[in-house]
């Protein structure tokens, strides 16, 4: 009787684990109050700041990526490749039609190494949002970065003659920045010419002040309160470092020897969402500590369903029989 109900007992927490079974390769993610929003599989998809259950937003074939929510939570602006190219794009937190923002063509199509044009960062204090772009540059990897209102209209650039990426200061009247972006760059522990340095520009007397150490990267800079966040691989894996802006001091915040910080967002107040391992964590700036979020996304299944696939257009070899009377194909892994 007890090894019936131990069986029993196995089975169930089996079933159940499989019901609220961790969703991996989620990514590029934000957070505001009790929401987070990521891509996954291509598409735009939310959730509660404690996991859960997810609810998509977006289902387009098109790639949407990089998605930031309005400093009121009400909208959320992403860069999503329709129509052919790569746009920014905003959208009701809680779903709807997507609105194009910028029309200026993209550059591309890229090269994985140069990641996406006009990729959005987040919004500005007065309720712009603010993106990178080539529209201006004459070689990759140069570019800049832009502001657009989400009632459209023309985007205006930047001050700064090349930006990579970016955060406000909470007045507004700074930025921290760097010049370039490597952001889908296969190189680890990378110190050359090109790695992402930070500065904090001043917006009023254009003014610019490094505040990187160190050779290798500081990239995914995020400003809250007097301290800049950011993430940095200068210990062998990409942590968190913090840099207090007033006594001029970067401190290592999180000490992961296993996997990297990828893709961090903040809500410019107390939390800092990120990728880690495939699966997204939340980091509280005041108490030091990270929570994994187990979010589940709900798949129904249509690309595992059995189904016919013509392979006249991916032929990859051929070659025929001594006497030419039959031929051998092979496409798409298979011997035909």
């Amino acid at each position: 009787m007890l090894n019936r109900l131990l069986v029993a007992l196995c089975v169930g927490l089996f079933l159940s684990a499989g019901v609220f079974a961790q969703t991996k390769l989620l990514r590029f993610p934000d957070v505001h109050g009790d929401r987070v929003v990521f891509t996954y599989g291509g598409d735009l998809w939310t959730s509660g700041s404690v996991g859960g259950t997810a609810v998509r937003l977006t289902s387009h074939p098109g790639v949407e990526t990089y998605a930031k929510y309005s400093p009121d939570g009400r909208w959320i602006a992403f860069t999503g490749q329709y129509d052919g190219d790569e746009q920014v794009y905003v959208i009701s937190s809680t779903g709807g039609e997507p609105k194009q923002l910028t029309f200026y063509p993209s550059r591309g199509p890229l090269a994985p190494r140069w990641g996406f044009d006009n990729q959005v960062f987040g919004w500005t204090k007065d309720g712009r949002v603010f993106f990178r772009s080539l529209r201006d540059s004459w070689s990759l990897p140069i570019a800049k970065l832009y502001s657009v209102s989400p009632e459209g209209g023309p985007a205006e650039a930047l001050p700064m003659p090349e930006a990579g990426s970016g955060d406000f200061s909470p007045d507004g009247r700074k930025m921290v920045y760097s010049p370039r972006f490597r952001d889908f760059r296969p190189e680890k522990r990378y110190g050359g010419g090109q790695a992402n340095t930070l500065y904090i520009y001043d917006l009023n007397n254009n003014d610019a002040q490094k505040i990187s150490e160190g050779p290798r990267a500081s990239r995914d800079a995020m400003w809250i309160g007097n301290a800049i966040y950011y993430n940095s691989d200068k210990d062998g894996k990409f942590n968190l470092y913090a840099y207090d802006a007033d006594v001029k001091k970067t401190t290592q915040i999180t000490k992961n020897r296993d996997w990297d910080i990828r893709w961090p967002s903040s809500d410019n107040q107390s939390r800092i969402i990120y990728e880690r391992d495939g699966e997204l964590e939340i980091f509280d700036t005041s108490s030091k500590k990270a929570t994994k979020l187990n979010i589940n996304v709900p798949d129904d299944g249509i690309n595992k369903r059995r189904r016919q696939v013509s392979v006249a257009n991916l032929i990859s070899s051929y070659s025929l029989s001594p006497k030419g009377e039959r031929s051998l194909f092979a496409a798409r892994g298979d011997i035909f």
